[in-house]
């Protein structure tokens, strides 16, 4: 069975940076698709990034130039970089996981860009 574990929400100011982590428990993560999403209060949850098995990334417009997602096969985690921060980026961020039809979610952790 996959479990996610997110790590590395908090609070910061505008124009500060955060990275999440995500931990992957389970094998073959390698294989999987991986992603960042969120949702804010009131909102519907939206993807932020993507990681394909194969490397490949997309981003919401929204945070282009300024959000960076990666991985790392050898310690099963995916990464979310996230720079020039926004009060609009204030979230919960949450970690998916998909492989076939199974997805797969973390429990999220709170991002909150204030003053």
């Amino acid at each position: 069975q996959v479990q996610l574990v997110e790590s590395g929400g908090g609070l910061v100011q505008p124009g500060g940076s955060l990275r999440l982590s995500c931990a992957f428990s389970g094998s073959l993560f390698r294989f999987y698709d991986m992603g960042w999403y969120r949702q804010a209060a009131g909102k519907e949850r939206e993807l932020v990034a993507a990681i394909a098995s194969g490397g490949t990334t997309n981003y919401a417009d929204s945070v282009k130039g300024r959000f960076t997602i990666s991985r790392d096969n050898a310690e099963n985690t995916v990464y979310l970089q996230m720079n020039s921060l926004k009060p609009e980026d204030t979230a919960v961020y949450f970690c998916n996981a998909r492989i076939y039809k199974a997805v797969y979610w973390g429990q999220g952790t709170q991002v909150t860009v204030s003053t």
